[in-house]
């Protein structure tokens, strides 16, 4: 505590300074500085730095001409250090826990890691539909509308999310259903529209095989905006059985259509369900949106970056995938371990962001210096980050053993994961502080360079995606770095 109950009024343990401050006689005018103290002095008090302060002020209306007339002095932010240094610094504990809105259970994030995964069995008994000779690059041609079709839906479908959940953040869950029921239907029609460009010598089996992923994707997107894992997960049972099944004894070509089209219809009519039916009729008595309900109050340029960051990163994870079978494997080894294990590994990663989220909040509370919250939240960063690194190479170490025909996961081919899991987790964290641009910018640059790399023919794709990757890490953690030092960010 901050001096003790048996302390004079207005003494101070350790913060008075060596030479008395000169009292304010009782005639003159009250210093308005020392007023503005006194009515923020609970905030000023807890800020962990000056510029907190400044955004405060700044966000009362307080402009610096005003901040010059008023109070003396340029601008907020020396109006801040002057208010940070009058008033001592303490942190009184809430009489109630403090809102957290980055606490969440790991076994919600561990079922949509699993929602995200299940989904590739779709291409286990899509095989035999993909099958054909082998193109310019090494790839089964029935696998170019396919990768065409799914990049561009990753594309699309990161920047649909953005759009429903910025409604989703104002409050306006129809229009979040409005945005999707519109966006959905148009991405999984320009996808298919991607697949036919595409196609060259594919088979039409193919091309309808893109195109049903196509649709998937759009429907998808749909339920896990509106959190509707669970009856996504459900509707996937039977696909992820039959694959199962195949994978130990073969099965018709017929069946494994029909559970293709059962589960993607049961996957539409479940998103079309949750879109036009869900929807709660109007009641005179409900109280007015605070914000206007028109398209323009959410920019379709802002969700470009995030559109960018989903067609950067998608276009990593293919190479990723893709690296074993351009270095001349079999088709059948592009799934794994690299790409199977991504994508499982979705589930923790989005538990230790948030996680990493809800500790620098608290460390915002606890820390008493910049110096202390900026050490405090890097050494929570490394934590986080080892734990899904070493999470992912688990995964990818069983991926790589139980999948059949994978080459052995060697030295190279784990750098190269692990420093694409690097990329990943830190561009997420990016996203969620909406700093998404940078990390937009890394992987879009880090995609055109391993695609240069492949048409030019230079080294060997193992290699060349280790360096690749490994630029990208450090270009975005040092983006990282730059971001979470400053406690503002994490207002």
């Amino acid at each position: 505590m901050s001096g003790g109950l048996w302390m004079p009024a207005g003494a101070r343990s350790d913060t008075l300074p060596t030479i008395p401050r000169q009292r304010t006689p009782s005639w003159a005018e009250p210093d308005p500085v020392d007023e503005l103290a006194a009515r923020l002095d609970d905030f000023v008090a807890a800020a962990v730095h000056p510029d907190e302060i400044a955004a405060l002020l700044e966000s009362d209306g307080l402009s610096d001409d005003q901040i010059r007339e008023r109070y003396g002095v340029k601008n907020s932010f020396a109006l801040a250090e002057v208010l940070y240094d009058r008033v001592p610094r303490r942190y009184p504990e809430p009489r109630d826990p403090a809102p957290d809105p980055w606490r969440t259970s790991l076994l919600g994030c561990l079922l949509r890691g699993v929602v995200f995964a299940l989904p590739g069995f779709g291409y286990v008994l899509g095989a035999p539909l993909l099958a054909g000779p082998r193109g310019d690059f090494g790839l089964p041609a029935g696998t170019v509308p396919l990768l065409a079709a799914a990049l561009f839906g990753w594309t699309w479908n990161q920047g649909l999310s953005h759009r429903a959940y910025t409604w989703l953040g104002l409050a306006d869950k129809p229009a979040a259903r409005r945005t999707l029921l519109l966006g959905a239907p148009t991405g999984a029609l320009l996808g298919t529209l991607t697949a036919l460009a595409c196609a060259g010598t594919a088979t039409p089996a193919a091309v309808l095989f893109a195109a049903g992923q196509s649709c998937y994707l759009a429907a998808a997107t749909a339920l896990l905006v509106l959190s509707r894992e669970r009856a996504l997960l459900a509707a996937l049972i039977p696909l992820t059985a039959g694959a199962l099944l195949a994978l130990v004894h073969p099965i018709p070509e017929t069946a494994r259509i029909v559970l293709l089209a059962g589960s993607l219809l049961a996957v539409a009519a479940l998103a079309l369900r949750e879109l036009v039916g869900g929807t709660p009729p109007a009641r005179a008595s409900a109280p007015a949106p605070t914000v206007s309900t028109t398209p323009g109050n959410v920019a379709l340029a802002a969700s470009l970056p995030y559109a960018l960051f989903g067609l950067g990163s998608g276009a990593l994870v293919v190479y990723a995938a893709l690296g074993d079978v351009l270095a001349g494997a079999e088709p059948s080894a592009m799934a794994a371990p690299a790409a199977v294990a991504l994508t499982l590994s979705m589930g923790p990663a989005e538990w230790l962001l948030y996680r990493f989220r809800s500790g620098s909040l608290a460390g915002l509370r606890s820390a008493g210096t910049p110096r202390a919250f900026r050490r405090g939240t890097v050494h929570r960063l490394a934590g986080c980050l080892a734990a899904y690194l070493t999470a992912l190479a688990a995964l990818a170490t069983a991926t790589a053993a139980l999948w059949p025909h994978t080459p052995t996961l060697d030295g190279v081919r784990l750098a190269g994961l692990l420093l694409l899991g690097v990329v990943i987790w830190t561009g997420l964290l990016l996203q969620s502080f909406g700093a998404v641009a940078g990390a937009a910018l890394v992987c879009v640059l880090a995609a055109l360079a391993q695609t240069l790399a492949l048409l030019t023919h230079t080294g060997a794709p193992h290699t060349v995606g280790v360096a690749v990757y490994g630029a990208a890490a450090v270009a975005q953690s040092a983006l990282v770095g730059v971001l979470i030092g400053r406690a503002t960010t994490h207002r």
